[in-house]
């Protein structure tokens, strides 16, 4: 989130919630919308392709096809353009690129807009008067917006129509991304990905040194880890395709083919394609499973030996932080140590690397701090989770986490009582402080940012531009704004570029020792020195710089958002006018479909009904937790689809009948079929938080004794349709394809 849901309450004027069902996913989060409404008159704006909870709390809702959010943003843009609605001065100041998508935005007229998102042109025209003409206003979006093959190009469409309507960096605007679960903000700041280091650094040999000298590990060994060379700069396999490496059905580029899988803090279940899965996890050699509860990817497979569950910790028995949706970390302590033979996760992966033989390098980071400029080892022992936090704070600077010490963090958990929970400002001992310290907070002595991009803050107060990450100009065009983009009481007047050691002095007007000079590291995100934050502050600077913001991304296949029909799409005869991407011969290792698989054959004919997910509340992601609690289970006792009852009928399916619910690659599940009139009759509505049943075949014999949930059932990802997004290859969740049989 740029913004944080405090925020929201007391600023806010109008709330866009696209492909999000806060009042289910988010119940807290929520709750603070409906405050807006009550307390600041906000106006709430939900579109969904179903009639949510959260839908049912709105002023306008609009029903819209699966996969068409780009063509939706395109037609608001259309009639901002059309009416003069856009913030010039905004545009012109902080923007690059956007006449690119006032050109897209042209062909997107009212008419064609609705012929290919189901809303109609009246609901197109009073949503974009009502959120154009509502300052400031404020979007939303979750795993609606992200889960497509164009996932990457919805989440770009979003941010650019806040910059077109000057609501980027403002109190009550913004662009919010809502977590859904505990600590995801917190994993992905760490980057437990397969594409980057912690904190969104890259794989390029500089950010891999400048980590070997936080771990206090030489750069060469590290490089030993790897097969070779080049696979230390290299995607590994993703979390949504990890099976084709086992598999190798398709064409693979890795040394090898993966023959292990560690499943830690994951549910693998909630993933596409679980017949995929249940097959490569039948031909994998080990597969290792540490988890408090006992994860269904042990279960979906019928495999007798290899397998191994290691039982871990809750976080009630563990300690240490976590991260919340605004970016500010929550301090916990230990409740209750960990019970009967459990252990913290972090205990299980140091008896893995004492095994393999690098504990001592595992930790030593822990062991180390910076001395003159350097990291060096100052200490024989560590103390969890104190100096991984240390660890932390030292080494992510590129997202400004040099502020979050243990002790800092305990203070907040200690003192929550005295931060105001709308301005998340402290009172008392905690003034001149926001509650989490969200990110960045770039020192011990930087109060946190509850608000990104806004320069009518002083950056030592919380204030900033855009960040500098993409050169000084493109095609000519300067990326560094005027001098109208000057941050509150900043020394340096309108734009600049990114600091670094070579033209620090030169920005800041100062001149550096010889000795600072020394020690001093080559960029912002890379000095352990901490010379070049302390010279910003000083200057009221922030050290990323002062840039425009981008709505044309060159290195992607789109630079600007297009709309392109789902995989499998109901519109035949908008495939054709807007295909999806080319084949990728290699992306995280794999080779993944696109045109091949989308234009194979009219995939509707066959499977005429749209898929849509959903979530329940009593039951959070893959569910394999709450299904184990018989108060939870009992809400939702079995697997279900809500299907409209004209759609039902015409199969021969009453009200709690089962139904069979057929994929276009092969794959069915048996569900029961709940007559529900919040979906219209061309698309059903399914949860995600089961597992147990596969295709129809109970597979709960697998469970250890004793550790059956009270509630299993069909996971709806087995009939997840084939698609994956372009750039992050995470899974078409939210558009595609089935056809319904009576059981």
């Amino acid at each position: 989130m740029t913004n944080h849901f405090g925020d929201v309450t007391q600023n806010c004027k109008a709330m866009l919630v696209i492909g999000a069902n806060s009042a289910v996913a988010n119940p807290i989060g929520f709750k603070h919308m409906l405050q807006a409404k009550d307390l600041n008159g906000a106006k709430l704006i939900v579109v969904d392709p179903v009639f949510t909870r959260t839908a049912a709390k709105a002023d306008m809702y609009l029903r819209i096809r699966s996969g068409t959010d780009i063509a939706f943003v395109y037609g608001m843009l259309h009639l901002i353009f059309k009416n003069g609605w856009e913030d010039k001065a905004f545009i012109n100041d902080r923007t690059y690129g956007i006449d690119d998508v006032r050109k897209e935005a042209a062909k997107w007229t009212p008419e064609v807009t609705a012929d290919v998102t189901g809303i109609s042109v009246e609901e197109l025209i009073q949503v974009t008067t009502l959120y154009a003409k509502t300052k400031p206003g404020a979007v939303f979006w979750a795993l609606g917006i992200t889960q497509h093959s164009v996932g990457s190009s919805n989440t770009r469409i979003l941010p650019i129509l806040q910059l077109v309507l000057g609501n980027a960096g403002k109190p009550g605007g913004g662009c919010n991304i809502i977590r859904g679960h505990d600590n995801v903000q917190g994993s992905t700041d760490m980057c437990n990905l397969a594409d980057s280091l912690p904190g969104y650094y890259g794989l390029g040999e500089p950010a891999w040194r400048y980590f070997a000298q936080t771990w206090g590990v030489d750069f060469d060994w590290l490089q030993q880890r790897f097969f070779a060379p080049k696979w230390m700069n290299a995607k590994g396999f993703s979390l949504s395709k990890w099976w084709q490496g086992v598999l190798q059905e398709e064409k693979t580029h890795s040394s090898s083919p993966i023959r292990a899988l560690w499943v830690q803090g994951t549910g693998i279940t909630s993933m596409s394609q679980t017949v995929k899965i249940q097959q490569a996890l039948e031909k994998l050699d080990l597969l290792v499973v540490a988890d408090p509860f006992v994860n269904e990817v042990a279960v979906i497979t019928n495999r007798q030996d290899n397998i191994y569950l290691l039982p871990v910790a809750t976080q009630f028995e563990s300690e240490g932080t976590v991260s919340a949706t605004n970016r500010s970390a929550q301090w916990r302590t230990q409740v209750v140590k960990p019970m009967y033979e459990s252990k913290e996760d972090h205990e299980v992966m140091f008896e893995f690397a004492k095994k393999f033989g690098f504990y001592d390098e595992l930790v030593r980071g822990m062991k180390m701090a910076v001395k003159d400029g350097k990291v060096v080892q100052v200490k024989e022992d560590f103390v969890w989770p104190d100096d991984a936090m240390r660890e932390i704070a030292r080494t992510i600077k590129s997202i400004g986490l040099g502020g979050w010490t243990p002790e800092r963090l305990r203070r907040h958990q200690e003192n929550w009582h005295l931060f105001d929970p709308l301005t998340l400002e402290g009172r008392g001992e905690m003034k001149g402080e926001f509650y989490g310290l969200p990110w960045p907070c770039w020192d011990e002595k930087h109060p946190g940012s509850p608000i990104l991009y806004n320069v009518d803050t002083p950056v030592n107060e919380g204030g900033m531009g855009f960040r500098n990450r993409f050169g000084m100009e493109h095609n000519g065009v300067s990326q560094i704004p005027g001098e109208r983009v000057h941050v509150k009481d900043s020394k340096v007047q309108g734009g600049y570029p990114q600091i670094t050691k070579a033209n620090i002095e030169q920005i800041l007007g100062i001149t550096l020792t010889e000795a600072e000079k020394a020690i001093m590291g080559p960029s912002w995100a890379m000095d352990f020195s901490g010379i070049i934050q302390e010279k910003c502050r000083e200057k009221g600077v922030c050290a990323y710089g002062n840039a425009k913001a981008r709505a044309i991304v060159w290195e992607f296949p789109d630079p600007i958002p297009m709309h392109r029909e789902p995989i499998h799409s109901p519109r035949w005869d908008l495939v054709k006018k807007y295909p999806t991407y080319p084949d990728q011969e290699n992306n995280f290792r794999v080779e993944t479909k696109f045109i091949s698989e989308q234009q194979k054959t009219d995939w509707s004919k066959e499977f005429p009904t749209m898929i849509v997910s959903m979530r329940v509340v009593n039951l959070s992601g893959a569910g394999m937790i709450e299904r184990c609690s018989k108060y939870l289970a009992h809400i939702t006792p079995e697997m279900f689809a809500n299907i409209h009852p004209d759609l039902a009928l015409r199969y021969g399916v009453k009200d709690r009948d089962m139904m069979w619910l057929h994929a276009p690659h092969g794959t069915k599940i048996k569900v029961r079929a709940h007559h529900n009139r919040s979906v219209t009759p061309d698309r059903i509505c399914l949860p995600y938080n089961f597992a147990g049943v596969m295709q129809g075949v109970d597979m709960s014999a697998n469970y250890p004794e004793g550790t059956k949930p009270y509630a299993i059932g069909e996971s709806s990802n087995t009939i997840t349709n084939y698609g994956f997004d372009v750039i992050t290859q995470i899974s078409e969740f939210n558009a595609g394809l089935c056809r319904v049989e009576k059981a």
